[in-house]
C-alpha cells in the first residue's frame, strides 16, 4: 500500500494520544465526584468522554491539521487530506459509570473511504489492541512487548464463546429468536460487552461478539484489528461496514454459521 509510511505514522501518533487520553480518564473512573449527563437519545455522558475527545481531536489536529474527524461528542469536521479519524472516547460508558473496567477508548483511521488502521485502548486494564492493514494486529499488555493478536480456529459452535452487550435491543428489534438460537448453540454466553466483547474475539479467548446496534465511531476501529487478526467484522448481512448500525465480529471458521442464523 503505497499510503503505508502515513499510516503508519498516523498510528504511532493514535497510540500516543490514546494513552494521554487514557491518562485523563483515569482519575474520574469510580470516583464519587462523577457527575453523569443525558444526551438527546438518553445514552449517557460524562465530563471525562467530552474531556477525552477534546483531548484526542486536539492532540491529532497538532500534528495532522488537515485530517478529517468523526466523533461521537462533538460536531465533523472536514479536512483535505484523504484521512479521517472517528472517535469513540469512552465506548462502553454505562461501564465506566458503575465501576467496571470493560470500556475502551476507540480511534478508527479511514483513508479515501477505506478503514486502513485502529486503536483500541483500555484506560483501567492498561492493555491495548491496535492494526493497520498488511502489519498485523497487536495486542500490548501493560508494560510487556506487544505479541500479535490472532482469533481462535474454533470450527464448532458447540465449543464456542458468543458475548453480546445487551439482551433487550435484541427484543426491541424482533431477534429474539436468533438470540436464543445462538446461546442454545454456543458452549457459553456472557455479556461481556462494547468494545471489550469485539477484542477478545480479535484476541482469541471469545469466537463471537454480536452487536444489534452500533454507530460508526463504535465499529469504525475494529474493523482494521479483526480484519488483520484473521477473523472479520461485518454487519448482519455479511458486508463489511461501519455505518449499518450492527455488526459482530467473528473468527473466520464460524462467520458463514453465525451469519446464516442472523439471516
Amino acid at each position: 500500500m503505497s499510503e503505508q509510511p502515513e499510516i503508519s505514522r498516523r498510528l504511532e501518533v493514535a497510540l500516543t494520544v490514546t494513552q494521554a487520553a487514557a491518562e485523563l480518564i483515569m482519575p474520574h473512573y469510580q470516583s464519587a465526584d462523577l457527575a453523569v449527563e443525558s444526551k438527546g437519545d438518553e445514552s449517557p455522558v460524562t465530563v471525562a468522554d467530552k474531556g477525552a475527545e477534546k483531548l484526542i481531536r486536539e492532540r491529532l489536529f497538532d500534528v495532522f491539521p488537515d485530517d478529517s474527524v468523526l466523533g461521537e461528542e462533538f460536531d465533523d469536521v472536514e479536512g483535505t487530506s484523504g484521512y479521517r479519524w472517528v472517535l469513540d472516547p469512552i465506548d462502553g460508558t454505562k461501564s465506566f459509570i458503575h465501576g467496571v473496567p470493560l470500556f475502551g477508548t476507540l480511534a478508527g483511521l479511514e483513508y479515501d473511504g477505506r478503514l486502513v488502521a485502529g486503536v483500541c485502548r483500555f484506560p483501567a486494564l492498561n492493555e491495548v489492541v491496535y492494526a493497520s492493514l498488511g502489519e498485523g494486529a497487536w495486542w500490548q499488555r501493560r508494560d510487556q512487548k506487544p505479541v500479535a493478536a490472532r482469533v481462535s480456529d474454533i470450527s464448532d459452535m458447540s465449543q464456542a464463546l458468543f458475548c453480546t452487550t445487551t439482551i433487550t435491543r435484541w427484543e426491541q428489534i424482533g431477534r429474539t429468536e436468533a438470540f436464543h438460537d445462538l446461546c442454545t448453540k454456543s458452549k457459553l454466553t456472557r455479556g461481556w460487552g462494547d468494545c471489550y466483547g469485539h477484542i477478545l474475539v480479535a484476541t482469541g479467548r471469545a469466537e463471537v461478539m454480536i452487536d444489534p446496534e452500533l454507530s460508526a465511531w463504535d465499529c469504525a476501529a475494529l474493523i482494521p484489528i479483526m480484519v488483520e487478526a484473521g477473523g472479520d467484522f461485518v454487519d448482519w448481512k455479511g458486508k463489511r461496514s461501519m455505518h449499518s448500525g450492527n455488526g459482530l465480529s467473528v473468527n473466520a471458521a464460524l462467520k458463514d454459521e453465525i451469519l446464516a442464523i442472523l439471516q
